[in-house]
């Protein structure tokens, strides 16, 4: 089992900034493909980053292309987002996701298997 806890939410004006990080237990991450989801109110849940833990590859949604950027920390088990150019359409609950089964496809989330509980970023016009 991994337990996942986000954290780094906030509100923040458009232009802005903000860093979310998804802390991992339960074991180690090796193999494991790790993900940033977000569902704004009345919206399907939407993919927005991803990386590979072994290897460190990266993917981004073309919504998010060049302003957010997904990272890890080996030594601290964390996932981070770093989010820049905020915009009030980027509004929405940020969740990070887990999966311990290898895929070519990344942006599905009924593939992961393991969920944080969500942390709200809202940007002001």
């Amino acid at each position: 089992q991994v337990q996942l806890v986000e954290s780094g939410g906030g509100l923040v004006q458009a232009g802005g900034s903000l860093r979310l990080s998804c802390a991992a237990s339960g074991r180690t991450l090796n193999g494991y493909t790790m993900a940033w989801f977000r569902q704004a109110p009345g919206k399907e849940r939407e993919f927005v980053a991803a990386i590979r833990w072994s290897g460190g590859t990266t993917y981004s949604s073309n919504s998010v292309e060049g302003r957010f950027t997904i990272s890890r920390d080996n030594v601290k088990n964390t996932v981070y987002l770093q989010m820049n150019s905020l915009k009030p359409e980027d509004t929405a609950v940020y969740s990070c996701a887990a999966r311990s089964v290898w895929s070519a496809t990344i942006s599905p989330p009924g593939q992961y298997n393991y969920w944080g509980q969500g942390t709200q970023v809202t940007v002001s016009s």
